[in-house]
């Protein structure tokens, strides 16, 4: 029996958390996701006229994935399963494949599946799903915290429709827990006088968007506080745990704190770099990561424009590498705050690019003889390294001649900027090019 087709027993179960007997039963009593739920759209006439289409359904915990799948199970004529991805391997998908097709031999009857935290299944047991959805035998409702794009096989992920729901904004919260106080049959009932509205606001801010945190937090209080007839935030903040800021880092967020990291660096801004480098920090991931990407920022946001900007972060490497955590903390943010105050030039970063290109399209040049070493006669007789110029004997230490095979002489890939000390490199190297080419 899975969760949904036991909803009505679960409900008369007086042990059931408060989050889970409160999930609204009906597209009308989902809040926050109005813009898939809404009179009209695509999701909910697909609901309402029971034609649902294979979909994955992308969002942060408790915004209302399960739930909405709860609906879906309520609202359709077809055989609706559910499965968990952390419960489940690839025998059950072939169990219920197998009976899909005996469903719909027998009974004319549709299967829909719904895999929660689909992410999870590997790609071999993403696989089982791709010929059967492809052919109808299945309609897949899949739920996932992770992006789609990095978690779930493309060949999968084209064959259903991704419906992306955000965290609940502060009003939605504050709608779902003033509807659990009201409610007296599921919810908490008449609890709604012990809390004032500024104890609703707070447990609506430390939910982080997530509907099951706030709902399970609104119960802690309540009951660990049920001979006071008014709960303040004080009692609110005794009763349920600091939240946690561990969160997987593998998955997408890590991807998305180090991007804001880097761009708040590029973009120069101290202040949201160190903002984002804390976050990170706080939530358990690994410093020495952060430090690589420093090092290659260095080189790939600032390079020439200012030398330095690669020996701090090498220097604050070495530092944590010495001090450890937290003591090695102070050399991240001091290399932080250095690297996004620094000049900016990617100058380096497109040389190297446009060198790459070139090469990769016309393929490997012949060293030019005159740069070519010579150490044997043989080669001194094919006239390697005749007419080269050694530069130490020539004004200013500069000599005149090509380095670049013949078919690229006048090629140019780096292009220093105005910024910081590049601005001088520039200015130097604009002076050779006039010499070697009579500019």
């Amino acid at each position: 029996m899975d969760l949904f087709e036991s909803h009505n027993d679960l409900n008369k179960s007086p042990g059931r958390p408060l989050a889970d007997r409160m999930r609204p039963k009906s597209l009308d009593e989902l809040v926050g996701q109005e813009n898939l739920t809404a009179r009209g759209s695509l999701l909910q006439k697909a609901i309402e006229d029971d034609r649902l289409f294979s979909i994955i359904l992308w969002g942060p915990p408790g915004c209302g994935k399960t739930t909405l799948a709860g609906i879906i199970a309520n609202e359709t004529k077809s055989e609706f399963v559910q499965i968990s991805a952390v419960l489940s391997g690839v025998k059950d998908i072939r169990r219920i494949i197998e009976q899909a097709k005996e469903r719909r031999a027998l009974y004319k009857k549709r299967t829909i599946l719904f895999v929660d935290e689909i992410h999870r299944f590997n790609k071999a047991q993403q696989d089982a799903f791709l010929f059967h959805v492809e052919k109808g035998l299945i309609t897949l409702v899949g739920a996932t915290t992770e992006n789609p794009s990095f978690e779930i096989i493309p060949a999968l992920v084209s064959r259903c429709r991704v419906f992306t729901l955000k965290s609940l904004d502060h009003k939605s919260v504050l709608t779902v827990l003033k509807r659990a106080l009201a409610d007296s049959v599921n919810g908490l009932g008449c609890q709604a006088e012990r809390l004032s509205p500024d104890v609703l606001d707070h447990i609506a801010n430390v939910c982080d968007g997530d509907a099951r945190i706030a709902l399970t937090n609104l119960e802690t209080a309540v009951l660990h506080f049920r001979q006071k007839d008014q709960i303040d935030i004080k009692d609110v903040e005794t009763a349920i745990e600091k939240k946690s800021l561990l969160y997987d880092k593998a998955g997408e967020e890590h991807f998305n704190l180090i991007s804001a990291f880097i761009k708040s660096m590029r973009g120069s801004d101290p202040d949201a770099a160190i903002y984002w480098l804390e976050r990170m920090l706080m939530a358990g991931d690994d410093p020495i990561y952060m430090l690589r990407r420093m090092i290659r920022f260095a080189s790939e946001d600032i390079g020439i424009a200012d030398p330095g900007a690669l020996t701090m972060a090498l220097n604050a490497s070495e530092s944590f590498r010495m001090l450890g955590h937290p003591e090695g903390d102070i050399a991240l943010f001091q290399a932080a705050i250095y690297l996004a105050t620094a000049p900016k030039s990617n100058a380096v970063y497109m040389a190297h690019k446009q060198v790459k290109k070139l090469i990769q399209e016309k393929g490997y040049s012949p060293v030019p003889l005159h740069i070519r070493n010579a150490p044997t006669k043989l080669m001194k007789d094919l006239n390697y390294s005749k007419g080269y110029k050694y530069a130490h004997d020539y004004k200013d230490g500069y000599a005149v001649q090509s380095y670049l095979p013949h078919d690229l002489e006048i090629q140019r890939f780096y292009h220093p900027t105005d910024r910081g000390y590049e601005k001088s490199v520039k200015q130097r190297l604009e002076s050779w090019i006039k010499l070697k080419y009579h500019f």
